[in-house]
């Protein structure tokens, strides 16, 4: 689990790949605070 590891977060960095350890952009749970709001409005 380091450098040489394909699977693991820094064996992507190292080797610039991109998977599920390493997605390309960060997800952000937007809908949780719309339904939040929808629900505090009722």
């Amino acid at each position: 689990m380091g450098k040489g590891d394909k699977k693991s977060k820094k064996g992507k960095l190292k080797k610039g790949s991109y998977g599920n350890t390493r997605p390309h952009k960060p997800t952000k749970h937007k809908g949780l605070a719309e339904a939040q709001a929808k629900e505090a409005a009722k």
